[in-house]
């Protein structure tokens, strides 16, 4: 449990590695280890990624590196916080110890929206998929059935959802491997019917940059968001048998090889094909297996990328739900969703973040193009908002941190502050840019009145705290 906060808004430090939270430690190593390797290789990697081929060129491997590069810097910091300070809110817990209750509560519930929002995409994209190849069973129903599916394993126990990311997220790392070795091969012209492909593709069609400096931003805004999802093995790890050290393992051995696999695809991609020829919407990978003779690839990238989105399904629950729980636990969401089983499940925190979920499936189902995409859109800057909020926090904890329990800072963030403010520049430049994109302007602006609407409750009860307490 947390210790409350104190007179000044901000809970004391004292508690990152005593009393253990009342929820099980089911989760292993190689859960975590596997979460964050496969929990940012989803959809957005798989078909978005077009996208940002389509206005950077071959420049879009400049636009991974980065967002890979400022997806690393955040990780760094909630790996650093996190092994200190394991808890099953995360940065949301971090963000009250550094800012005060109003930060925790903000993020908390930011978070919480942006997964229960987004479940709702990740839940009718693989209907459509199954769909297509079952239409016996309406998209509907398919829905329903990955909801009480990934519902009952959020129930039983930890170690279900562990063991659903773990072979999730093995089959995509394989996925994403596998198309590496035949991509490489194919670009040195070893697999039959090939020939050495050199840097035609890089250099023609308007060279690398096509489209100037103002493509390759333009991919970093196509693919920014792509990384969310890193976050969640923070918050698993408080459910592991040791927090600190095994969340320092799994941000240790994640962050070089998501970029790898990010920057690594597009460079083949980009080698392999004209970038001109790919397609927002279209995956860049059914397009370079086709090209080298793979059978039946749109069928297996449709299978990869069905096991991407249920793995994101899986996933959105499991964080949404230790969210609010973390939030009841410290009195910003009601104290009935305290209520765990003996197994160590907060069941009532589950089947909130799971009604939530139904109800943003059923707008998505019914009104995808007005009353979902207003939310969708509501939600489509906020993990920038988010992120920002672990940057500040990890300025102030790092400095507390070394001053009351310097032990604890068994994971480090790279060249403190620097990095940490140059990752926050970073996020402002991409708020900037946003602003000026006409694609992006409606998110960003949504996004900035969802965030406005929490901080003024945020504000509204720590005045109330204030004036109780005097």
């Amino acid at each position: 449990m947390h210790d409350a906060p104190t007179a000044a808004g901000t809970p004391p430090l004292s508690d990152g590695g005593g009393e253990r939270e009342p929820l099980s430690a089911g989760l292993k190593q190689r859960h975590l280890t596997m979460l964050g390797l496969g929990g940012v290789i989803g959809a957005g990697l798989f078909v978005g990624s077009g996208a940002g081929i389509a206005v950077a060129g071959p420049g879009i491997v400049l636009s991974y590196l980065i967002a890979g590069a400022l997806a690393m810097l955040i990780m760094r910091m909630l790996g650093e916080m996190s092994s200190a300070m394991p808890a099953s809110g995360a940065f949301s817990v971090h963000a009250e110890r550094a800012l005060g209750r109003w930060a925790g509560f903000s993020v908390g519930w930011l978070y919480w929206f942006l997964l229960v929002v987004v479940l709702a995409v990740e839940a009718t994209g693989a209907a459509q998929i199954a769909n297509g190849w079952v239409p016996a069973v309406p998209q509907w129903g398919w829905v329903l059935i990955f909801m009480l599916v990934f519902t009952a394993a959020n129930l039983t126990a930890v170690k279900s959802f562990g063991e659903f990311e773990f072979w999730f997220a093995t089959l995509k790392v394989a996925a994403i491997v596998l198309f590496l070795v035949l991509s490489l091969l194919a670009i040195f012209g070893v697999l039959p019917d090939t020939d050495p492909v050199g840097l035609s593709n890089l250099t023609g069609q308007g060279g690398f940059l096509p489209h100037g400096w103002q493509g390759v931003v333009s991919g970093v805004l196509a693919v920014a968001f792509a990384f969310g999802g890193l976050e969640v093995v923070t918050i698993a790890a408080a459910e592991s048998d040791d927090p600190a050290r095994n969340v320092a393992r799994a941000v240790r051995s994640a962050v070089w090889r998501i970029l790898f696999f990010y920057v690594g695809s597009m460079l083949v991609v980009v080698t392999l094909l004209p970038w001109s020829s790919m397609q927002p919407g279209k995956s860049p990978y059914v397009a370079v297996l086709d090209s080298i003779g793979v059978p039946g690839a749109g069928q297996i990238m449709n299978v990869v990328v069905f096991v991407a989105l249920l793995s994101a399904l899986n996933a959105n629950l499991y964080g949404s739900s230790r969210m609010v729980f973390s939030l009841a636990e410290r009195g910003e969401a009601p104290r009935s969703l305290l209520k765990v089983t003996a197994g160590g499940v907060p069941r009532r925190a589950v089947l909130s973040s799971v009604a939530f979920g139904f109800v943003s499936v059923l707008l998505n189902l019914l009104w995808p193009d007005t009353v979902f995409l207003y939310m969708l859109n509501s939600v489509g800057a906020v993990l920038l908002f988010v992120w920002g909020l672990i940057a500040v926090s990890q300025l102030r904890l790092r400095r507390q941190l070394e001053r009351t329990a310097p032990e604890k800072l068994t994971l480090r963030m790279w060249a403190f502050p620097y990095l940490t403010w140059t990752a926050l520049a970073a996020m402002v430049a991409v708020l900037v840019l946003m602003l000026t994109d006409d694609g992006a302007r409606p998110q960003l602006l949504w996004s900035a009145a969802a965030t406005g609407a929490v901080l003024v409750v945020a504000g509204v009860r720590e005045l109330r705290a204030r004036r109780s307490g005097g």
